[in-house]
């Protein structure tokens, strides 16, 4: 939930690994209208911003899990108010859409959104006509540090009262793929398919895991774009 005061934008952070990633990620959240940033200098997040200051921070896959508590040990212990998001791939618009989901509201206020595993499919049920969106990502390619994806617009229009069924094209595959769903100002993100487990266990251990290739620093200031 949002919990910045009214009239200003949420403020994110992005602690991932990827530059180009990271900085694409920045770019939309901005265009959506949020104050955010996003650095891969894990060791040095405490010192080069106010966490107190935070709305959401996101955490990518590839931040070592010892790091990852940590970090919300010590921002927990300065913003209790702070919503951590555990990033689910390394796609800007997905980081994106997971944060939009994390700022709009805990339920739809007129019906109900559920994706369906076994039919691949959206299913709303809106007590109101609403605009929808359904958007959909996935990997193509996991070789470290710079990964690739694809996305596409599966639905965009108005609906009207009644219950809807959105099924996914064949195009969207059956591993490391998600799907973004809003109605509204009302977002929610889901996993298609899983991320395989050869990616899973590049995931560094600890802090010193050096298992990954080295990568551009990447700190955004206020002063960015």
């Amino acid at each position: 939930m949002n919990t910045s005061p009214r009239n200003e934008p949420e403020r994110i952070l992005v602690v991932g690994r990827s530059p180009s990633v990271l900085v694409a990620t920045v770019d939309i959240l901005r265009a959506k209208g949020y104050s955010a940033h996003a650095t891969n200098l894990f060791d040095q997040v405490l010192d080069d911003y106010d966490v107190t200051e935070l709305d959401v921070l996101v955490f990518g896959g590839m931040v070592p899990a010892d790091t990852n508590q940590q970090l919300r040990k010590d921002i927990s212990e300065r913003n209790p108010h702070v919503t951590f998001v555990q990033g689910l791939a390394g796609i800007a618009g997905l980081i994106a859409a997971q944060v939009q989901a994390a700022t709009s509201a805990d339920a739809l206020d007129s019906g109900e959104v559920l994706y369906d595993d076994a039919r691949r499919s959206v299913q709303l049920t809106l007590n109101d006509s609403a605009p929808v969106t359904v958007e959909a990502w996935w990997h193509t390619s996991f070789v470290p540090p710079e990964p690739k994806s694809a996305s596409m617009h599966v639905f965009d229009g108005q609906l009207d009262t009644g219950t809807h069924i959105i099924p996914l094209p064949e195009q969207v595959p059956s591993g490391a793929s998600f799907a973004g769903v809003t109605v509204g100002s009302f977002a929610r993100v889901y996993t298609v398919g899983p991320m395989p487990n050869a990616v899973t266990r590049l995931v560094p251990t600890s802090a010193t895991d050096n298992r990954l290739p080295r990568v551009s620093q990447v700190t955004t200031t206020s002063d960015d774009h």
